[in-house]
């Protein structure tokens, strides 16, 4: 894999191996972030991720508003005692005085001095009908309200940013007008004026064009602020440090209102790996992937499986074709080594899977296949058939396991194979009680270890009865079982068939406190589908814990 370019100067870090302020990465996650839909987060978990960005060597963490609500204003109260910033600056969010108001007698102004962030950014107008619409004001007396608070922050020791809301609208309608915001901005003391494109309308040759010309006509630094709601926002912000930015507002994995905001993750990976600029302290980039999902656990969201750079498939590889020639070289279908951002690459396995993709799937689960034409063939074979029944293995990769070690079995090469009990049979019962209620009952009988075994258990549904039945059954002899726990269970009834007699297919998705694994069933019966997936779970996890199979 071709390694991480070099930085384009010695300038872009300082001798303590830190990012200069030549170029800020702003992160805005607990800010404009906690704006999507489905996000509320606690004073918790904004201390959480607030140590997550730090951790990952952002240059600001912008925190909310103080004094606009309670949370916020406790979060900057807690954070200055509760975290000790090793990388990022923690800034306040705020807007310019109000009309008509000595930015000495503001309250709001005055909360963002309480906060004690050593970093405020200002929210101003830049789009004169915003100017005389939603602030109810003169343009003159906007600009003099940028200029005053911005003089005032400064004045009290405050480095200050401030965000040109509606910039790139505003700019259509009255370009002298935005740019006068900006130039204002700037002469009073704003560090950085970013042009923000509150709406995401915007494309990337037009935010290049317009950053481009302001750059040129005010002197000022910029930065850029982009909306996703043209799917363009990491391409608008990097179009737009081509264009001459050196700040970058984004949010982890995107999150923020409407559609979301500029992605963190991607941007400071373009920017590193394909801009070649050390915007991160040195090796924090192979955190991507870890930091992505980590926030991502913290508010409570899946993270997202293709997303660029940390997705889990964000590396994966299904096409035949695709793993014969990553078989030889993985740069040929990968544009980076996914180690440099903390990612693996992963080979599915499916009905389109040719030799390579098996060999390297073996190789992945430690199995090496030798360059067993005859076995690799008839694995190839068996996957074919089972996908055509309904079975899918790049998305469990645990059945997958059991059924190459069961090839091998058949083939000689591991001597047995991973059956630790025998089923000889099992029912499910569910009872409708007069008074509305139901009762589910699984039985189990099964061999292991040479015993034959029957057990019962209830559960509040025939399959988790089913799992506490086999639980009853197994945990005396293989106590390993004690740690394993289902996480996750999906039905899908597949296409082709319909009614109640369609063909269903169960995933299971099970841990053990230190890894998890997924695994499949397929049946007419959604109960026989699942107690497929919950005997290859089991089967998995004492093979997991190093628990010998039986003869």
């Amino acid at each position: 894999m071709t390694d991480a370019p070099e930085p384009e100067s010695s300038q872009d870090t300082e001798a303590n191996g830190l990012p200069s302020d030549d170029f800020h990465v702003f992160d805005t996650t607990l800010r404009d972030g906690a704006q999507r839909e489905g996000i509320n987060l606690t004073v918790a978990d904004k201390l959480t991720i607030a140590r997550h960005l730090d951790d990952f060597g952002v240059g600001f963490i912008e925190g909310g508003w103080p004094g606009a609500n309670p949370r916020d204003t406790e979060f900057f109260q807690r954070a200055r005692t509760e975290i000790g910033f090793r990388h990022a600056q923690l800034v306040a969010f705020g807007a310019t005085r109000k009309a008509g108001v000595r930015v000495e007698d503001d309250a709001q102004v005055a909360a963002l001095l309480e906060s004690q962030a050593p970093v405020i950014t200002l929210v101003a107008k830049s789009h004169v009908r915003h100017v005389e619409l939603a602030l109810r004001t003169t343009p003159d007396e906007n600009l003099a309200m940028v200029a005053d608070t911005v003089a005032y922050l400064r004045a009290q020791g405050r480095r200050v940013f401030l965000d040109c809301e509606h910039f790139f609208d505003g700019y259509a309608l009255d370009p002298a007008y935005a740019k006068q915001v900006v130039r204002t901005a700037s002469e009073a003391g704003a560090d950085v004026v970013v042009l923000c494109d509150t709406n995401g309308g915007m494309l990337p040759a037009q935010v290049a064009a317009v950053v481009r010309t302001v750059l040129a006509d005010t002197g000022a630094r910029l930065g850029i602020h982009a909306q996703d709601d043209t799917g363009c926002a990491v391409a608008n912000t990097l179009a737009a440090v081509d264009a001459g930015a050196t700040h970058v507002q984004c949010t982890a994995n995107g999150y923020g209102e409407r559609v979301g905001n500029s992605n963190l993750f991607p941007v400071v990976a373009a920017l590193e790996l394909k801009y070649g600029r050390a915007v991160l302290p040195p090796g924090k980039l192979a955190e991507t992937t870890r930091i992505s999902h980590a926030i991502a656990e913290v508010v409570n969201l899946t993270p997202s499986t293709h997303q660029p750079y940390v997705g889990v498939s964000a590396f994966a590889h299904k096409a035949g074709l695709h793993a014969s020639a990553i078989k030889v070289d993985p740069d040929l279908y990968q544009h980076i080594d996914p180690a440099l951002v903390g990612n693996t690459m992963r080979m599915l396995v499916s009905d389109m899977a040719g030799r390579a993709s098996i060999e390297l799937k073996g190789k992945e689960l430690g199995i090496d296949l030798g360059g067993d034409r005859e076995l690799v063939g008839r694995v190839v074979e068996r996957v074919k058939e089972r996908e055509s029944q309904g079975y899918t293995y790049e998305a469990a990769d645990a059945s997958f396991e059991l059924l190459l070690r069961d090839e091998l079995e058949r083939d000689g090469a591991l001597g047995r194979a991973a059956k630790f009990f025998r089923v000889e049979s099992w029912r499910a019962i569910v009872e409708d009680r007069p008074d509305g209620t139901h009762a589910n009952e699984a039985t189990v009988k099964l061999w292991a270890k040479g015993e034959r075994i029957v057990a019962t258990a209830e559960g509040n549904g025939p399959v988790n009865a089913l799992d506490r039945a086999l639980r009853v059954g197994l945990e005396r002899i293989y106590p390993q079982l004690a740690r394993i726990e289902l996480v996750d269970y999906k039905v899908r009834i597949l296409e082709g068939r319909q009614g109640t007699g369609s063909i269903t297919r169960v995933l299971i998705s099970t841990t053990d406190g230190n890894g998890e694994w997924s695994t499949v069933g397929v049946a007419e019966n959604v109960i026989a589908a699942s107690w497929q997936a919950l005997d290859d779970a089991y089967a998995y996890g004492l093979l997991r814990a190093g628990v010998q199979p039986q003869e």
